[in-house]
């Protein structure tokens, strides 16, 4: 186990113009959308270049954290300039103190930056604490040498500087591989935040992937040395977390939600079995429970429809999570193919009522017959639970040369435990999935963002080819309150019933599952 340096860099303002940004209206009227990555502040950068093809301009795999006691305080980050084979030129990153007006920097980690020496940067999280402390967490990484590992640096000035950057854990041997990392503030305990990732393990002719989580608690001062979270070795051979997230109930307990995939070997190619799991803590991160199983992961290859040799890089085998700040339950939501009989995914979600201890059958939340990708939930102060994903409605049979793909956001009241009545809305024109960057399918990213907005509702922020102006895929912000339609938010949300499993006659995607090993 490395040990993290502890290096303290002054406070950095990485940051271009002031942009209002441009916006458009909603289907039914439900408020706008604004693009927040107007400007590249890596532009002209060349570090990583030894191998793979650049797409200069594009971003992908947004995430979003906003002030809890501001609410137009809010930090959207991104990758920018997303390499084929793996990260990006950095981490940007835009925050806004009035939810229109966005500054746009970038993140201190990396060449691109001036912040470090890691030729790319990937997974790019934040999350805010009760004080307005926001915390970032990057995967740093060389395209070319064995070095790698996660960063972190404390804003407490809501993104506008940075400080403490700082790598979380550093390595260099060639059969360590991290990946997947996240960030969460404790929200009871100011100046505590957590970082958790899982570490690909291949010495001794196995393989292994342990989640590791390492704990601040003096606002990113120091980290501690990086801990195991969950065994992986102690759950069957040949086994690996991915995609680690940390939630947090009103007492202040902890839940790690992962995937936990078991393969037939060291190669590490071949699933057995993927399951949602759940691990806790009640010391702030000190100790963690056994992991216990939430849901089956019953993701298949992702591609395009009517050609399924162009294969798409969505959200598959990964999990988002939110608690409901009124009742406590805790909702998951993912991609999976029990309502289309194994052919294709859609957008699936559970709850528990019990902290974990059982949790409901999965229940459709995309639209029936339609294949969709790359949910995000959070649930408002009221408890509404909104969740926010792509689908490909807009396909006609027979068309191989575009995909049409829109992004939706559907809202269930407080209490519809059951999921029976959501209010569905799209917030996105249509447009071209496949002028997205191709980075081991067209990426629009592996993750999408959304966040409680205070009294606001939820922010949420996505990926969109709607303006060649600023790149082939840009990120996208909107607020939306809930639940539609009971606001004065206007007209034409589409109210849908309970779904059970069924099929509707289209062919799953060719190719490998897609879960786990390494998703940089």
């Amino acid at each position: 186990m490395h040990t993290a340096r502890r290096v303290v860099v002054a406070a950095t303002a990485l940051a271009t113009a002031l942009t209002t940004s441009t916006a458009f209206a909603t289907a039914g009227g439900s408020g706008a959308v604004r693009q927040v990555s107007l400007t590249n502040p890596v532009a002209g950068c060349t570090a990583g270049a030894a191998n793979g093809h650049n797409v200069p301009g594009s971003e992908t795999e947004p995430f979003v954290s906003v002030d809890p006691h501001h609410s137009g305080h809010a930090i959207v980050t991104w990758q920018q300039d997303r390499w084929s084979n793996g990260g990006a030129h950095a981490g940007g990153y835009a925050w806004t103190a009035d939810g229109e007006h966005y500054r746009v920097g970038v993140l201190p980690f990396g060449q691109c930056s001036g912040g470090g020496d890691y030729h790319r940067i990937s997974d790019i999280w934040v999350s805010f604490g009760p004080d307005g402390a926001a915390y970032s967490s990057v995967l740093q990484f060389d395209e070319n040498t064995n070095r790698g590992g996660v960063g972190a640096a404390t804003s407490f000035d809501g993104g506008a500087t940075w400080r403490y950057a700082q790598p979380v854990v550093a390595d260099d041997d060639p059969d360590l591989a991290d990946d997947k990392n996240s960030v969460t503030a404790d929200q009871v305990h100011a100046g505590v935040a957590y970082q958790v990732w899982d570490r690909l393990d291949a010495s001794d002719d196995g393989f292994d992937g342990p989640a590791l989580v390492s704990v601040t608690h003096d606002h990113g001062r120091t980290w501690s040395r990086p801990a195991t979270m969950i065994d992986t070795a102690a759950v069957a051979p040949f086994t690996q977390t991915i995609g680690n997230i940390v939630v947090e109930d009103a007492h202040g307990k902890l839940y790690d939600f992962a995937n936990l995939i078991t393969f037939t070997d060291a190669s590490g190619s071949v699933p057995v079995t993927a399951t949602y799991v759940m691990t806790t803590s009640t010391d702030e991160g000190a100790t963690w429970s056994r992991p216990t199983p939430v849901a089956t992961d019953s993701s298949v290859a992702e591609a395009d429809p009517n050609a399924p040799d162009k294969v798409l890089r969505a959200g598959a085998g990964l999990e988002a999570v939110a608690v409901d700040p009124v009742s406590g339950r805790i909702w998951m939501t993912y991609e999976g193919s029990d309502f289309s009989g194994g052919a294709y995914d859609q957008i699936e979600m559970v709850s528990s009522d019990d902290g974990g201890a059982t949790w409901s059958a999965p229940a459709l939340v995309s639209e029936p017959g339609v294949p969709a990708f790359t949910p995000v939930v959070a649930v408002d102060h009221e408890g509404t639970v909104a969740v926010s994903y792509y689908d490909l409605r807009y396909l006609a049979p027979g068309n191989t040369t575009t995909l049409p793909t829109a992004r939706f956001v559907k809202t269930y009241r407080g209490g519809d435990t059951g999921l029976t009545h959501g209010v569905e809305r799209q917030i996105t024109p249509q447009f071209d999935w496949l002028l997205a960057p191709f980075a081991g399918g067209y990426m629009l990213g592996d993750y999408e963002g959304m966040a409680p907005a205070g009294t606001f509702g939820v922010q949420t922020v996505f990926v969109a080819s709607l303006n060649p102006a600023t790149g082939p895929t840009d990120v996208y912000s909107g607020v939306f309150r809930g639940p539609f339609g009971g606001d004065g938010a206007g007209g034409g949300a589409k109210v849908a019933g309970p779904a059970s499993p069924g099929t509707n006659g289209l062919h799953a995607a060719a190719g490998s599952h897609g879960k786990g090993r390494l998703s940089r």
